[in-house]
C-alpha cells in the first residue's frame, strides 16, 4: 500500500500518528527549539554590548565561569532557600485553606463565595503589582506593616524596623508575600483533591471511633497525597523561577542579598547584554528544574 493509500484508509497507528503530529510539531517549536538554542548559544561568547553581535566558540568556557562565579552562587543560594522556605509554607497555608473551603457551608446556610473569592484573589493578581503591594506594605516610613507594629507598641516611632533596607528582614519579607500569592494556587489544587476523598470513608471513621485528628492523618492526608505532589511538582518549579516579587520588592538589594537565578539572568542579558553567559546561567536553572522534577515524579511512581 503507497503512503497516499494510508493516509486516505489509515490504521490506527497511522491515525494516532497524524492526530499527534501536530502537537509535537508545536512542543517542538515552542519548547524545543527555545531550549536548544539556548544551550547552543551557552557555548559561545556572544556579547551584543559591540553592536556586533559576533559569535565566538569558546566551549565549556562558560560554565567554568558560572562555577567560579560569586554571583551566581549568591544567587543559587537565594533561589533555594526561598524554594525551600516558599513550597512548605504555601503547602501548610494552603492546606488551611483547602481544608476551610471544603467545610460545609451550604449545610449550614452560609454563604461559600467570600471563601472561595478569598482563593480566587491572590491566584489571579498579578505577581508584579503583588511585589509593588507589599513593598507599600513594608515600606520603613509609611508602611502598614510599622504603622500596626508601632500601635501596638512593638517599635518606636523615631526607630522602625527597615524591612526592606537589611538583608534579613527583606529576605523575610520577600518570603512571606510570595507564601501569600502561591498559598492560594496550592489550595485550589488541594481543594478539588479534597472534594475527591468519599465521605463514606469518614462516616466508616467515626463509626469506629476515630477522632477528627485521626481522620486527618490517616485518611484525609494519604488520600490527598498524589494532589499534593502535583501541586509541590507546580510550585517548585515556579519557586526556582522566582524573579517578580524579589525584582519589584527589592531590586535584588540590599547589594544583591535577595537577588535569584532568575534575577541574575535578566541582569546579565537585558542589562549586560551578554547573550552567551546569561544562556548559560539559564541553562543551569533549567537544570536545577529538570532535577527537581525528576525527584517529584520518582516520589510519584514509588508511590502508585
Amino acid at each position: 500500500m503507497s503512503f497516499v493509500d494510508r493516509l486516505r484508509d489509515p490504521s490506527e497507528k497511522t491515525l494516532g500518528v497524524l492526530l499527534l503530529a501536530p502537537a509535537f510539531l508545536l512542543l517542538a517549536l515552542i519548547v524545543a527549539y527555545p531550549i536548544g538554542k539556548l544551550i547552543f548559544n551557552s557555548f559561545f561568547d556572544l556579547r551584543l554590548s559591540g553592536g556586533t553581535g559576533a559569535l565566538k566558540y569558546v566551549g565549556l568556557e562558560n560554565y567554568r565561569l558560572v562555577f567560579a562565579d560569586a554571583d551566581f552562587w549568591n544567587a543559587a543560594r537565594n533561589t533555594v532557600l526561598i524554594t525551600l522556605i516558599t513550597v512548605p509554607g504555601a503547602l501548610v497555608v494552603g492546606l488551611g485553606l483547602a481544608l476551610l473551603a471544603n467545610l460545609p457551608f451550604k449545610r449550614h446556610g452560609l454563604p461559600m463565595w467570600p471563601v472561595r473569592l478569598a482563593l480566587l484573589l491572590p491566584w489571579a493578581m498579578p505577581l508584579a503589582f503583588a511585589g509593588l503591594i507589599f513593598a507599600w506594605f513594608f515600606h520603613t516610613e509609611y508602611g502598614v506593616v510599622n504603622d500596626v507594629m508601632r500601635r501596638l507598641g512593638a517599635t518606636s516611632a523615631t526607630e522602625p524596623t527597615m524591612w526592606l533596607l537589611r538583608p534579613n528582614w527583606a529576605f523575610a519579607a520577600i518570603c512571606l508575600t510570595v507564601i501569600w500569592k502561591s498559598s492560594s494556587f496550592m489550595a485550589l489544587i488541594l481543594l478539588a483533591g479534597l472534594q475527591m476523598i468519599p465521605n463514606s470513608l469518614y462516616e466508616a471513621a467515626e463509626v469506629d471511633g476515630a477522632s477528627r485528628w485521626q481522620q486527618f492523618w490517616q485518611i484525609t492526608i494519604p488520600m490527598l497525597m498524589p494532589s499534593i505532589i502535583v501541586a509541590l511538582i507546580f510550585r517548585t518549579i515556579t519557586a526556582l523561577q522566582t524573579f517578580d516579587i524579589p525584582y519589584t520588592m527589592t531590586k535584588g538589594g540590599p547589594g544583591n542579598s535577595t537577588e535569584t537565578l532568575a534575577m541574575l539572568i535578566h541582569k546579565t542579558t537585558i542589562d549586560y547584554l551578554d547573550v552567551g553567559y546569561g544562556s548559560t546561567l539559564a541553562v543551569c536553572m533549567f537544570v536545577l528544574s529538570l532535577v527537581v522534577t525528576a525527584v517529584y515524579l520518582k516520589r510519584i511512581g514509588d508511590s502508585a
